[in-house]
């Protein structure tokens, strides 16, 4: 889809926004694993992505965090994010790493081996100089 500004969200959109954030603050705490896609099972970062939105919205999102930056539309600034959005990392000089954006400048994502499914704050050190863009799926 093309590059364009971020538009103000429609009703129904909103309120999917609105279950899609709490279905994944809800899942903070969860265990990290990696290929999981389930509560019981544990999430990676794509995992946890693709059961928020299943799960809130019906939006079957595709398997990883690569394919995932294809979908809706591009929100290159911080600043422009809304709540729902999808937001992507370049880690090693490719995406590699996504999560869901909950406003007031946190994400939920899956970041590593070992950990759990966490709320971090986006402009911090680590994933501020990461962050390569945001996309847009629902409307």
């Amino acid at each position: 889809m093309a590059d364009l500004p971020p538009r103000a969200p429609s009703a129904a959109s909103a309120g999917e926004a609105n279950d899609i954030l709490f279905r994944a603050i809800g899942l903070v705490g969860t265990p990290y694993r990696w290929g999981g896609n389930t509560p019981a099972g544990g999430f990676d970062c794509s995992g946890l992505v693709d059961y928020i939105y299943r799960t809130a919205t019906g939006i079957k999102l595709p398997r990883t965090s690569h394919e995932m930056a294809a979908d809706g539309r591009k929100v290159r600034k911080m600043t422009q994010l809304a709540s729902g959005d999808l937001v992507f990392f370049d880690i090693g000089g490719a995406i590699s790493h996504v999560g869901v954006y909950v406003g007031k400048g946190r994400f939920v994502h899956a970041p590593n081996s070992g950990g759990t499914v966490r709320l971090d704050d986006i402009d911090g050190p680590y994933w501020g100089d990461h962050f390569a863009y945001g996309r847009r799926v629902l409307d």
